[in-house]
């Protein structure tokens, strides 16, 4: 007997089958899900592991009536190919037409844009609020893994929550991995009730009000349906904790979890990367960071939760030892504690990535920069070439860090000049330090590099027109000059490194010039084109502005988006 996918296109569908038919679903909805990741990529462990919860969720619970909130919702996939987009994993050809995450934009089953984590227990919680001030009876269900129960959001909404004294269920799925191992006492204390069947005295959510659930087989369908079932119509707040284990049914993602989180196209049965990957300035940045760990015992590398977005695999976070600390997905707590680190004497350096980071915003503002403490950010796939997901973008990170007193904010363009910005923010005790990491391919250079990171760098002298260009836009204001020149002009062009305040001397050089294009790798409001262009304006200096807009995009084209902003270089140099 097969089951037609095609067919299905609402949990109704499955709402009459037997268990044997849901079992049957189960493993045909995986081999479409290992077939469309192993052709396409996505996050392959965290989507494996839930099928058959998924299954039981939709075959209990009665979407949308019922609220479903997913956390983190790159863990949705079984959930979307049970309400309406099955062509989207089992069409080739459709693959592109639904996102990694949740969206209302694609089903009325998706009730939030979710991409970042521990979010889902405060929306269920207003979500339930809501439902008892209108006097509705519908479940509110939070589904949240992959670590996000330790982040500082869900921990508070789980101190809240049993306080509303109505419909609320949380199932936890406890695969015992983030994206890389679990950190934090939490996690402990889940393996202390995995290890006792759900009857460990010491139970913190029975400690918190909630009623609690275990289910030890959290990838068998009978006993999920079991479970959920018997919490559906709860009056109260109630916690199932289910074990399941990431990659479940793909040998390959069940031995190497932290790999295959997240993987671009693979070999199931070898899980070999179809396309192999270059030079990344994530494996850059560790390796400089692993030389200056092993020279100074007093530098700490951190992470909130994402080691492998900057090259810190499995195998460096052992080579640096006590001196690699990851907080989980906090990180609110991990640039405060940098901040602590930085106070009593010791170098922190937090990798983070771009769209993570505004997470922060307060720590930064409130606990590192107004005690002007120097600690070390690295920002990760900022701009325009790094993640294209509408919650996942790093277009914002400029205008929301350098605008924050005594934050410097620097940017590099290639490898040299960014190891160099590594070297001297360690070591400089002034200021908190920035170090934007360049998009898109790692690009190397000749040029000398001056570590003075408060000057801007005339990279090429010329005369009338000078564009100054910043991380990876550089190449194509460089490129755009090129043009200019076989129409005999000779454009200035300009690296200005540091984005958090104008090089004066630098712009003040430019007095006689015609026009001058800035040119952000993000938004243009609050960039630092901005801040060049209010200083030249007192000067009369014709000045334009170029960059994005402020506005969210997803999954976009890069190639659309640098020709939507006028950005290529045959119209900058056109504008010129």
């Amino acid at each position: 007997m097969n089951i037609d996918l095609s067919k299905i296109q609402s949990p109704a569908d499955i709402k009459g089958m037997s268990i044997e038919e849901l079992e049957l679903l189960s493993e045909e909805l995986r081999a479409a899900l290992v077939k469309k990741l192993a052709a396409h990529g996505g996050h392959v462990g965290p989507n494996l592991g839930v099928v058959e919860a998924t299954v039981a969720l939709h075959y209990v619970f009665d979407a949308p009536t019922d609220e479903i909130v997913f956390d983190v919702s790159h863990q949705s996939y079984v959930h979307k190919m049970l309400t309406g987009r099955i062509g989207a994993f089992i069409d080739p050809a459709r693959y592109d037409e639904v996102t990694g995450f949740t969206s209302p934009h694609e089903s009325p089953y998706d009730l939030f844009e979710i991409g970042h984590t521990s979010t889902s227990l405060s929306l269920a919680t207003g979500l339930a609020k809501a439902r008892d001030l209108k006097g509705g009876k519908q479940n509110v269900v939070a589904f949240i893994g992959d670590a996000s129960l330790g982040g500082g959001m869900a921990l508070e909404a789980l101190d809240y929550t049993p306080e509303l004294h109505s419909n609320l269920i949380i199932i936890v799925n406890d695969n015992q991995m983030s994206i890389a191992e679990n950190h934090g006492e939490l996690y402990n204390h889940l393996a202390e009730l995995r290890r006792t069947d759900g009857h460990a005295t010491n139970n913190i959510f029975k400690a918190l009000g909630y009623e609690y659930v275990y289910v030890a087989e959290g990838n068998d369908l009978r006993h999920l349906i079991k479970a959920f079932r018997a919490v559906k119509d709860t009056p109260r707040a109630v916690v199932v904790h289910i074990n399941t284990m990431k990659g479940h049914g793909l040998p390959v993602a069940e031995a190497h979890k932290e790999t295959f989180h997240f993987a671009g196209p693979f070999n199931p049965a070898t899980g070999a990367p179809v396309h192999a990957g270059g030079e990344g300035y994530g494996d850059i940045f560790a390796r400089r960071m692993l030389e200056i760990m092993n020279r100074d015992g007093n530098v700490v590398a951190l992470t909130a939760g994402t080691p492998s977005a900057f090259g810190f695999d499995q195998a460096r976070r052992e080579a640096a030892g006590r001196q690699f600390v990851d907080v989980g997905i906090a990180e609110q707590d991990c640039v405060t504690m940098a901040a602590g680190l930085a106070k009593g004497g010791v170098r922190p350096v937090m990798g983070v990535v771009s769209t993570f980071l505004q997470r922060a915003y307060d720590q930064l503002s409130h606990d590192v920069a107004i005690n002007n403490l120097p600690a070390v950010f690295v920002d990760f796939y900022t701009g325009i070439y790094g993640m294209n997901d509408i919650t996942h973008l790093g277009l914002f990170d400029v205008a929301m860090v350098s605008n924050i007193p005594n934050i410097m904010m620097i940017s590099a363009t290639n490898a040299e000049e960014y190891l160099a910005m590594i070297d001297w923010a360690v070591k400089q005790t002034e200021h908190p330090v920035v170090v934007r990491t360049p998009g898109g391919a790692v690009r190397h250079s000749e040029r000398p590099v001056d570590t003075r990171f408060d000057r801007y760098e005339v990279v090429e002298q010329g005369s009338g027109v000078a564009i100054i260009a910043e991380g990876a836009m550089l190449e194509n204001a460089l490129q755009a000059a090129a043009i200019l020149k076989t129409r005999g002009a000779a454009p200035t062009v300009i690296n200005p490194r540091i984005l958090s305040r104008v090089d004066k001397e630098c712009l003040d050089s430019l007095e006689g010039y015609s026009h001058v294009i800035t040119i952000d790798d993000g938004i243009i409001d609050g960039g630092f084109g901005q801040k060049v262009a209010a200083y030249l304006a007192a000067k009369g200096t014709r000045v334009t502005c170029l960059g994005l807009a402020t506005e969210f995009m997803d999954r976009y084209s890069v190639a659309d988006v640098l020709k939507a902003n006028n950005l290529t270089p045959e119209q900058i140099a056109a504008l010129a």
